[in-house]
């Protein structure tokens, strides 16, 4: 990891954030040959974002809509992520995922996830109540679907390996170094940061919760605004935690692009369950205390927002409650898990696995972009200056390696291998 450079400093291409799709964005390019590449990071380490702050869950590719890049590049990324374990010695399971219906009305809608998981290729298995007992006891459903490609690693533990392999190759790595904006210019991008200017041909932003700023700031119109989402977690202790052997999902509410509040054992054997999804008060408010008013003004006037919110206000209210009361997020809990209590959840003990803000890209219209968004700065010619990662929340650490590539193919002009 490098210090302050020297004045302005230029590069074939400049990668913006230090999050698992940075790292893969850098690692992509040092594949495809490109010798003079960096990326520029606003903390002071990696990986301390959505990127370490999530379920570690490799996502088999169940849920995404058939053709989209979600299930693409899903369904690529959950082979390549084990493989990348396995190659460098870093914790996996293949555990496997039960998701369960608890109520009848639950049924066409998990019936649609066999259908679009089937289409993109997942194995699915069909489970009936007493099956869904047998592959995780504890568990309460009238019916449940089992995925076993589906597992758990640390992201956050490969983020750092990519890293540590794309220095090893020449790549420079510059963190606590926060970018202003990206601007295009006719024949190079200048990259502005709070520790002088950086030069490039091409510049990739994956900034995630600044991923619309920074557009903002180089004068390209994103056309859609950053939500910032928090989701927080709990440590399910006891017989509950004791009885859960792999993953446990609900089947989640087609309006939103959420998953719902899941139960989780990870690669270090404790069980956490979360998260749910409230309105966070500063683009990395990971509790109730962090409040940045400019940011919250800027959300609560937008448009977009103002939108979702009336149709979705009893939907946050309900998010709001189990959020704020322990004994809210244990009867979530409960349909899943019957007789889980307040009691039976406890604050983690890594206070990185206590909250995450997911980077929720809203259109004007109030409507979610539930897909990747990818859009491009192009020079007169028709050569891609900059592009902007717009939308790249679950399951894209999962797909991060394939996403790598398709956004360098995408710079080249070239279709994604």
């Amino acid at each position: 990891m490098s210090g302050v450079p020297g004045p302005s400093p230029r590069h074939d291409v400049v990668v913006v954030g230090g999050g698992i799709v940075g790292l893969a964005v850098l690692t992509a390019l040092l594949d495809a040959g490109h010798t003079s590449v960096a990326l520029v990071e606003r903390e002071s380490s990696l990986a301390g974002h959505q990127t370490g702050r999530n379920s570690n869950v490799i996502h088999s590719g169940l849920y995404y809509a058939p053709g989209s890049l979600k299930a693409r590049l899903a369904v690529a990324g959950c082979a390549e992520t084990k493989t990348f374990c396995a190659e460098h010695d870093l914790p996996y399971v293949e555990c496997g995922k039960v998701v369960a219906a608890t109520s009848e009305d639950e049924l066409p809608r998990m019936a649609e996830l066999v259908r679009r998981g089937r289409a993109n290729g997942v194995e699915v298995h069909e489970l009936d109540a007493a099956g869904v007992r047998e592959r995780e006891p504890a568990v309460s459903a009238v019916a449940g679907l089992f995925v076993p490609s589906t597992g758990i690693c640390d992201y956050e533990a490969i983020t750092a390996k990519l890293a540590e392999l794309a220095v090893a190759r020449g790549a420079v790595i510059h963190t606590g170094r926060a970018v202003r904006s990206a601007v295009r210019r006719r024949s190079d991008v200048v990259v502005r940061t709070d520790r002088g200017d950086l030069l490039a041909g091409q510049v990739v932003v994956c900034a995630g919760l600044r991923s619309d700023e920074i557009a903002r700031a180089s004068g390209f119109d994103p056309g859609v605004r950053i939500v910032p989402f928090r989701g927080e977690y709990s440590d399910l202790r006891g017989p509950k935690a004791d009885a859960i052997r792999g993953l446990v999902y609900p089947v989640p509410d087609p309006a939103f692009p959420f998953l719902g509040v899941h139960a989780t054992r990870g690669v270090d054997g404790s069980v956490h369950v979360g998260p749910n999804a409230v309105l966070a008060l500063a683009r990395e408010g990971y509790d109730w205390r962090t409040l940045k008013v400019r940011e919250l003004a800027g959300t609560l006037t937008d448009p977009g927002f103002l939108a979702l919110a009336g149709k979705q206000w009893r939907y946050g209210i309900g998010e709001m409650q189990r959020s704020l009361s322990k004994a809210a997020m244990a009867k979530a809990v409960s349909k899943m898990l019957p007789g889980t209590t307040a009691a039976d959840l406890h604050p983690p003990h890594d206070v990185m696995r206590r909250a995450g803000v997911r980077a929720q890209a809203v259109r004007p219209d109030g409507s979610l972009v539930d897909d990747f968004l990818f859009r491009e700065d192009t020079a007169d010619e028709g050569d891609i200056r900059v592009l902007h990662v717009l939308n790249a929340p679950s399951p894209a650490a999962t797909a991060a390696l394939p996403i790598g590539r398709e956004i360098v193919a995408r710079l080249e002009g070239k279709d994604a291998a």
